[in-house]
């Protein structure tokens, strides 16, 4: 399987609480519900697309619980982003769910990362994370994300979970896919690629150039 990345940030990387203000109050944040204003029509598309590809889904717990809590409520045949969250596979880590509600969902309580790993071994469409900042960062260390779809809003925070932070390893990005909305928000599908750093700007014969 393929497992690919999908998240709302900020100008600043916050990626915390973006549907409401008791979404993910962790840590005193009490800033969330901040991609509300901007969720127009571009945004829906963007997101519907995104759970057309999926096979199966993989949650962080705190990201889990959350969505848990409101798509199961939603029976609407026509909403597709509810019956892909209720129907298809999903897969949570966490060391203390024992006995999830949601049906179709397998607990990883263990080594997360080796699991994942043997997940992606099986045949079959993408293995999508949403949200699950935690777990994405330590997916992200492990070089497990084949592709990462990021959605970013006009917004700047100034705090809250951030989904690249100090101490992870460097990682360049070949862009698949660009493009803007109307209402200010950014798209960008990304796939890792090697770093490469060492470049300089130099002065040939009056003229600048890369060296």
């Amino acid at each position: 399987m393929r497992l690919t990345l999908h998240t709302f940030l900020t100008y600043d990387g916050v990626m915390q609480g973006p549907g409401g203000p008791d979404e993910d109050r962790t840590g005193g944040f009490d800033q969330g519900g901040w991609v509300v204003p901007y969720a127009g029509d571009e945004f829906g598309e963007i997101v519907d697309s995104w759970f057309a590809q999926a096979a199966a889904i993989l949650l962080g717990r705190t990201t889990y619980d959350m969505m848990f809590a409101y798509w199961s409520q939603v029976t609407d045949p026509d909403n597709l982003v509810a019956t892909k969250l209720n129907g298809l596979p999903k897969y949570v880590a966490s060391r203390t769910l024992r006995d999830p509600e949601w049906q179709h969902t397998t607990v990883l309580d263990a080594e997360v990362v080796e699991q994942v790993r043997a997940l992606k071994e099986q045949p079959g469409g993408e293995l999508q994370i949403h949200g699950s900042c935690g777990l994405a960062r330590d997916l992200h260390r492990a070089g497990l994300i084949d592709e990462y779809r990021l959605i970013t809003f006009p917004v700047v925070l100034g705090q809250g979970k951030r989904l690249f932070t100090e101490g992870l390893p460097p990682t360049a990005f070949t862009v698949v896919e660009s493009r803007g909305g109307s209402n200010g928000i950014s798209y960008a599908v990304l796939t890792p690629a090697p770093i490469t750093t060492g470049g300089e700007y130099v002065i040939v014969d009056g003229k600048e150039a890369i060296a």
